[in-house]
């Protein structure tokens, strides 16, 4: 996977044929819902995954891995449909400012594995306007066991276990993960939640603090808690995730519509590619004005700009 170029014109057309026929853009999901008939789209569904590739072609010489998982319990999905909104600016500072060479990103969605009927779904990585499908495709559920615990690592372990990416593999430069989400994760990923979502491959369950160390290896991990979700202003959930990752890995922020735009302003900083004030130009000229901007400058100004390799060193509350 990872062959073409994402175009926001195919982008807006395909918005405006949605428009003519009064579909929603998560059609598919809209469709299972009413039908009751809740299953992943194939393009989606991870039973019986072996891997997600993340590959070198003649297009993309130089591929980056970049995954964005998206909680789809009922506290988070005008997150969703906020990032499928906002995909012509997150792909306009990646790709229009070169923050990142050549960048393939997988949307992978999360449930509650205890309680949920479609708990992970996971795309594939693309470079062309396929990602926008994948996201389309997703079923928001809107579930959840109401205990502040979600299904996060079962996305550790998808990234720890099934993806196959060329930029470490063959570079040594880590992807990027960014989990976004308001509660926890549970404490093991359990053996028979991992049979009945991906198929009987473990013999035993495996801690969260492992599984986490596996994916970090190969990705830099970030957890986003936006601010408008049910649990954004939960400083258990906060301090939690702080404690998983490392304080600096937590994006908290103010408002769920700058979720993008710090996504992509934290790749171009910790890529080198970009100081804050550039990031600030970045945004200015992509038409992101006023509150946003200062609320995104304030929280990652002090964020030096590193390289592929180094995180950012501090706690960053948008």
């Amino acid at each position: 996977m990872g062959t073409g170029y994402w175009s926001a014109s195919t982008y807006n057309d395909r918005a405006a044929a949605r428009a003519s026929t009064g579909k929603d853009a998560f059609d598919y999901s809209v469709r299972a819902k009413t039908s009751g008939d809740l299953r992943p789209h194939q393009t989606l569904d991870p039973s019986g995954l072996q891997f997600r590739e993340s590959r070198d072609n003649a297009e993309h010489p130089g591929s980056n891995a970049i995954i964005i998982s998206l909680d789809v319990t009922g506290s988070m999905g005008k997150v969703v449909r906020g990032i499928h909104a906002d995909l012509p600016r997150l792909l306009e500072l990646l790709l229009g400012y070169k923050y990142i060479p050549d960048p393939q990103i997988l949307f992978a969605a999360v449930g509650d594995a205890t309680c949920d009927q479609v708990p992970f779904q996971i795309g594939q990585f693309e470079s062309d306007n396929r990602m926008d499908q994948h996201l389309e495709n997703m079923v928001l559920e809107g579930g959840g066991g109401g205990q502040k615990t979600e299904s996060y690592e079962l996305m550790f372990y998808a990234a720890a276990r099934h993806t196959a990416i060329d930029c470490h593999e063959k570079r040594g430069r880590k992807g990027y993960l960014f989990v976004i989400g308001d509660e926890m994760a549970y404490p093991m990923v359990k053996k028979m939640e991992v049979a009945r979502v991906f198929g009987p491959e473990l013999s035993e369950d495996i801690k969260l603090e492992q599984i986490i160390a596996e994916a970090q290896q190969r990705y830099h991990i970030y957890f986003v808690i936006p601010g408008g979700a049910s649990h954004g202003g939960d400083k258990h959930v906060l301090d939690y995730w702080g404690r998983q990752l490392g304080p600096q890995r937590v994006l908290h922020l103010d408002s769920p519509e700058d979720t993008s735009e710090s996504i992509a302003l934290t790749i171009g900083l910790n890529e080198g590619a970009i100081d804050m004030s550039r990031g600030v130009e970045h945004m200015e000229k992509r038409g992101i004005v006023g509150r946003a901007v200062d609320r995104i400058s304030r929280a990652l100004g002090a964020v030096p700009a590193s390289g592929p390799t180094v995180g950012s060193n501090s706690v960053r509350k948008l």
